[in-house]
């Protein structure tokens, strides 16, 4: 790791240094390309890409004087004039005077400055153009045309060409986003501070204290929730990937027949959307649901069993359930793998005298792990986010006092989208949807690059 980062340091340092260099040693055309972008191009007869050079300086000028320069300039103080009402003596009514909008100079700030860095990426590469013309026209070469260029884009270097789009897309509709979210975890964005009305601006890092310390309420529906959510991911992963390999070699049995039906009878669940299913088991469920009334009609019980009111069996029903739409999957996965591994493992072991029970620690589990620990990485990560299980089954109940905006069975992911839809806390919201990133970010990297099938990619055939 420190490797990589010194050698990371060290680019940036050579980087900054070809820079000034580079203006240091450059011809006219090269000097000038620093200031006017695309000067190092049409100079020296690339017309058609030196004026896009300085289409992108240009239209970024007007952009910033005709709108991004103003909401940048506010963005350290998130804005200062509200909106108010005024009496119009003409009129003879009050009318809105308008006022700064926090949220939008946060937005448009952001995108103008990550703006500037695509475009400050472009007049580096512009600077860079210019010295390898200057070069190659010195040592006696030719520049290539525009269309020779374009060309290329759909040749030799079309990936380019193919992944271009995706990024602009991913940068507009992911990153953009993402820093903004991020960003508002550093403000006071709550139903209190509502924009135009009444605008927010930044705490520092008030809300994650708050969050982790110095709220009672807030850090010990954090804490209570982080344990749930952890508690919740380990089983609903662990169990559903157990016994889904346990269901694959069930039905991988030579003894069983009609592989293909008992396979088909598990899948259905898959073929049945998530959310139906699960609606329809938290009717099934409710104190006043079906199964209850079937049981107090046999007289089997007096009152309603609390599958759903009471936190502890709520829990527990909630990662029962999940077995029913998890280990399908789990067990196709499973009948793939299980249907490679080598048949002399297995004849091999039982010369030896190894029982079923060794044959399936020793052989079957590594094998298996070694395969599926992307897999499994994925999936527990994905039930660290699991918003439908839980919302659409118990929709974070039952509720309690002790927590804030939070019922017993919430993750930390559901709380997310409660304190944004119905508490309108969107800076709190924005803070435990870091903590997730974080929380999820180092699970994954660190079980990925400890795992056998990182370490050892390269011994097991």
């Amino acid at each position: 790791m420190a490797a990589k980062l010194s050698s990371f340091f060290g680019a940036v340092g050579n980087g900054f240094r070809n820079f000034f260099t580079h203006f240091l040693q450059g011809d006219l055309p090269t000097k000038l390309s620093y200031f006017l972008m695309g000067a190092g191009c049409f100079l020296r007869a690339q017309i058609v890409k030196g004026l896009l050079y300085l289409a992108v300086q240009a239209g970024y000028i007007l952009y910033l004087v005709n709108f991004g320069a103003a909401y940048v300039a506010k963005l350290n103080t998130l804005g200062d004039v509200t909106q108010t009402k005024e009496y119009d003596a003409t009129l003879g009514f009050s009318v809105i005077k308008p006022g700064d909008n926090s949220m939008l100079i946060l937005l448009y700030g952001v995108f103008s400055l990550m703006l500037g860095i695509v475009v400050f990426v472009l007049y580096l590469r512009n600077t860079k153009e210019a010295w390898e013309n200057q070069q190659t026209l010195a040592a006696g070469g030719r520049l290539q045309g525009f269309r020779e260029e374009v060309r290329e884009l759909f040749d030799r270097r079309f990936h380019v060409t193919v992944l271009t789009i995706p990024t602009v897309l991913t940068v507009l509709f992911t990153v953009v986003p993402l820093v903004f979210m991020i960003l508002m975890a550093f403000t006071n964005y709550n139903r209190e501070h509502q924009p135009p009305g009444n605008l927010f601006t930044w705490v520092g890092t008030d809300n994650f204290s708050q969050a982790l310390w110095e709220n009672p309420l807030w850090s010990r529906t954090f804490l209570r929730l982080f344990l749930w959510t952890m508690v919740w991911a380990l089983f609903a992963t662990f169990l559903n990937y157990v016994f889904g390999i346990l269901l694959a070699l069930l039905i991988n049995q030579k003894k069983v027949r009609g592989k293909r039906f008992w396979r088909t009878i598990f899948i259905t669940t898959v073929a049945v959307p998530q959310f139906v299913s699960l609606l329809l088991i938290s009717k099934f469920l409710h104190d006043q649901g079906a199964l209850n009334s079937l049981l107090q009609s046999w007289g089997w019980i007096d009152s309603p069993l609390p599958f759903l009111s009471n936190g502890t069996i709520a829990k527990i029903t909630v990662i029962v359930v999940n077995l029913w739409v998890g280990i399908p999957y789990t067990m196709l996965i499973s009948s793939g793998v299980l249907m490679n591994i080598p048949e002399d493992l297995y004849e091999a072991s039982k010369i030896d005298g190894a029982s079923g029970a060794k044959q399936f620690f020793h052989i079957t589990m590594p094998y298996m792990l070694q395969v599926t620990t992307p897999y499994l990485i994925t999936q527990f990560v994905g039930n660290i986010n699991n918003f439908n299980v839980i919302y659409l089954l118990t929709a974070g109940d039952p509720k309690s006092l002790s927590l804030y905006q939070a019922g017993e069975t919430d993750l930390l992911v559901t709380w997310l989208y409660k304190l944004t839809v119905n508490e309108q806390n969107y800076a709190l919201a924005s803070t435990i949807g870091i903590f997730i990133f974080i929380i999820c970010g180092v699970i994954s990297l660190v079980t990925y690059n400890r795992s056998k099938a990182v370490r050892e990619e390269d011994q097991f055939q």
